[in-house]
């Protein structure tokens, strides 16, 4: 068994952790740490950060965030679509208009229905 087959993969390994721990400890050691009210105020959250985790909290959170990831993968599928649109020719150009369609009509839903009103 010869060791210099495993050093590509220690090698990778080693890399991996300096670019996973070196900026932490970098931005630890270098940056400044001066934490004031504003810095520990709530952060797009709404309510404390330091409170008792099971306080009941609005569920339009929840709302906005399953938004947010729906749109967010259906836009996803735009730019594989823009890349690849003159390999997929007019059915693929068909098939997306249909899907764009869906995605308005989606958004116009969820805009009636009052979901992204926020009060």
């Amino acid at each position: 068994m010869n060791l210099e087959n495993y050093f590509p993969i220690l090698l990778f390994i080693l890399v991996g952790i300096g670019v996973g721990v070196v900026p932490q400890v970098l931005g630890r050691v270098l940056a400044p740490h001066k934490p004031d009210t504003a810095k520990l105020s709530p952060y797009e959250c709404g309510f404390e950060a330091f409170e008792d985790a099971r306080m009941k909290f609005d569920v339009r959170y929840y709302l906005v965030a399953i938004l947010f990831i729906l749109f967010d993968l259906e836009t996803a599928f735009f730019f594989p679509w823009g890349v690849a649109m003159r390999d997929l020719g007019w059915q693929g150009f068909v098939t997306m208009l249909v899907f764009i369609v869906e995605f308005i009509v989606g958004f116009w839903y969820i805009w009636k229905k009052g979901a992204l009103d926020w009060e």
